[in-house]
């Protein structure tokens, strides 16, 4: 089977596919503050990587897989009081991904999968409602495997199952993996290390990056970041996604 770029196809090449097993994958992101050192866009490009390695592993598997342009406008609240980032509603992300999905089943495309790397708890809370709501009696399956949950997160970096993970070593390492252009290294080899756990934060119930000690917009150790441990997650991340594409699929033909 083949991987394709829906924006590259005609309508008519999406018909020709065998669209009963084909795959859109769906990167979705943020544009929000990244420390001093890397790019609004940090997780859009994270997410891209995501799927574009999922994809070739679903693509080996003999499934069409047709990769979507990524959505880079989500909640984004816990750093909304920074300059450039774009912090949307809950509900508009939700009913977006429900206008997509119907549009992909309206096609014909059978599963649609999202690949995510953008971890406000609201921008989550958004993504499992419109798995959710397309679910319900919808002919098209959502698979959207949530790597802050089991079984998927503990297969990723100590610093990112420590919660102390926005722009710091976890996500500074992909970049440089998939984009060393575009980070500032000089800055963020300079950076001082941010242990403190977000995850927990948001747990305690604290609204915002500054409330919870990240004054600069990151949290973690960035100036660890290595282009090598960039490729091993980009890989890891593949696995997780193709993996949970497989098990919803293999789980439907056994129902």
């Amino acid at each position: 089977m083949t991987l394709h770029r829906l924006s590259d196809l005609t309508w008519e090449e999406v018909g020709a596919l065998d669209l009963d097993r084909t795959v859109a994958i769906l990167p979705v992101g943020a544009t929000e503050a990244h420390g001093p050192h890397l790019p609004l866009d940090t997780d859009v490009t994270i997410a891209e990587a995501m799927a574009e390695a999922g994809a070739r592993r679903l693509s080996a598997a003999g499934l069409e897989v047709v990769l979507l342009d990524g959505l880079r406008y989500t909640p984004a609240a816990f750093s909304a009081r920074f300059p450039g980032t774009i912090d949307i509603g809950a509900a508009t992300l939700t009913a977006l991904l429900v206008d997509i999905a119907t549009s992909l089943r309206r096609a014909g495309i059978a599963t649609l999968a999202i690949a995510n790397a953008h971890f406000d708890p609201a921008n989550l809370e958004a993504l499992q409602a419109a798995a959710e709501a397309v679910g319900e009696g919808d002919s098209i399956r959502v698979v959207f495997p949530d790597v802050t949950r089991r079984p998927w997160g503990r297969r990723l970096t100590e610093e990112f199952r420590s919660g102390a993970c926005h722009a710091g070593r976890y996500e500074g390492s992909i970049l440089l993996a998939r984009d060393p252009g575009r980070v500032r290294e000089e800055i963020m080899r300079e950076l001082e290390d941010n242990p403190v756990s977000l995850a927990a934060a948001i747990r305690d119930g604290l609204g915002d990056f500054v409330e919870a000690g990240g004054t600069r917009a990151y949290f973690g150790f960035p100036s660890q970041a290595t282009a090598e441990e960039g490729r091993a997650t980009i890989e890891t991340l593949g696995d997780i996604l193709a993996e949970a594409v497989r098990e919803a699929l293999r789980a439907e033909e056994e129902s």
